[in-house]
């Protein structure tokens, strides 16, 4: 229940929470500014459960899977604003004003009435309003250009328009990512963001968690969406066991040609074993995009039998990062265990399901990242409520909270 309204009404009629307000009836407006004012303490009270968690022995398990879904914001999608959608705002705008120009023309050819001239007086007024919107539209793409990330929302500034899993859908909201134990299926950590890509968020969240369990070594499972070298070598560096697929990505594989992994690395001589035999030795080191590569590959491609298969330029060339035998291990855990997957799909996405159908079809009430932060943090600290007195009843719960 996120309403403040509801809740007051609630607080006068329902006899559960009566009880559990011991009969105060505040009013919306100061339902509303407490959770207005006090987001740093709903955040903390959300961490201290999930430590009790842990002290009642609920998250023994260094086991978590990680993911991220879209949240609604406060703002419809007709309020938000990127480079694309003014160009195409700007093209219909104009697109009408070319047709109700066209309709006057075609008045002013016909015998004058009282009705043509009140048709004409309405067009004109249309191609008046159209103006004063195409104004409006060049102050708004004023707004977005200045903006860091080129995007501008005018109810919620904060929210941001985000591709979602249906193919030409999206979402004007909120990233929230969840770290889920395996065993309980607790929210051990959360967070909001408005960057639509989970890419940078993988070590953030799974550091955190290792944090909060105080355990030496954890094991964290997340989708495709995740992998980045940089995010799996933190993790690793941090003594966390990441497993994750890798997404298939190249174009040659696309084109139905060999792909990177049909190349068997061979680390005794630093050299790549192509599909036809031959060795491709390392040749030179580059820097891309911060990273450090090695590339490799052998003069004997021009006289190969399988060449279509491999490349269409003179030899085919493999890329190798420095840190790469990270990424290798990566997939041998992932070969090794293909119901990781599985297991990540039936922990994580429970919880989101569980919390949007509380929330509803409008998701979030309250406006920009902070404040939305701390409505999460109540939705987190009421699912994982729930789990605990389902786990263990609601009387030793009680008792470990007085405790």
């Amino acid at each position: 229940m996120q309403s403040s309204r509801r809740l007051e009404r609630e607080a006068a009629r329902n006899v559960e929470l009566m009880w559990l307000t011991g009969r105060l009836v505040p009013d919306h407006k100061t339902i509303a500014d407490f959770r207005k004012d006090n987001g740093s303490a709903i955040r903390q009270v959300c961490t201290r459960f999930v430590a009790l968690c842990r002290e009642l022995g609920l998250l023994s398990s260094a086991s978590v899977a990680i993911d991220g879904s879209k949240f609604k914001a406060v703002n419809n999608r007709d309020r938000n604003f990127t480079r694309a959608k003014i160009e195409r705002r700007r093209a219909q705008i104009e697109e009408s004003v070319a047709r109700y120009l066209q309709q006057l023309d075609t008045a002013d050819r016909q015998e004058p009435s009282d009705g043509l001239a009140a048709k004409t007086t309405r067009l004109k007024q249309k191609i008046a309003k159209l103006g004063e919107q195409m104004n409006r539209l060049a102050v708004i793409e004023a707004q977005m250009l200045a903006a860091p990330d080129q995007q501008v929302s005018l109810t919620d500034p904060d929210a941001r328009s985000m591709a979602t899993s249906g193919r030409g859908s999206g979402v004007v909201g909120y990233n929230v990512q969840v770290a889920v134990e395996t065993e309980h299926h607790l929210i051990i950590a959360h967070g909001v963001t408005n960057v639509g890509s989970d890419r940078a968020q993988l070590s953030t969240m799974a550091i955190f968690v290792k944090a909060v369990l105080a355990t030496e070594k954890l094991d964290a499972v997340a989708d495709r969406g995740y992998f980045s070298s940089e995010e799996i070598l933190a993790c690793e560096q941090a003594g966390i066991t990441v497993t994750l697929p890798k997404p298939m990505t190249s174009g040659a594989k696309a084109d139905g040609r060999f792909g990177k992994q049909d190349f068997i690395y061979r680390p005794e001589s630093d050299t790549y074993r192509c599909p036809g035999g031959e060795t491709l030795t390392y040749r030179f080191t580059t820097m891309e995009n911060g990273l450090t590569l090695r590339r490799y590959w052998t003069n004997a491609c021009q006289g190969c039998s399988i060449r279509a298969r491999c490349t269409s330029a003179k030899e085919r060339r493999i890329t190798r990062w420095e840190h790469e035998h990270v990424l290798e291990a990566v997939q041998r855990r992932l070969d090794e265990n293909p119901q990781a997957m599985r297991v990540r799909r039936e922990t994580v996405e429970h919880p989101f399901g569980t919390m949007k159908a509380r929330m509803g079809a409008a998701h979030f009430l309250m406006k920009t990242l902070p404040r939305v932060a701390s409505e999460m943090a109540l939705h987190v600290l009421a699912y994982n409520l729930t789990r605990v007195m389902n786990i263990m009843g609601s009387k030793p719960l009680l008792a470990a909270i007085r405790a």
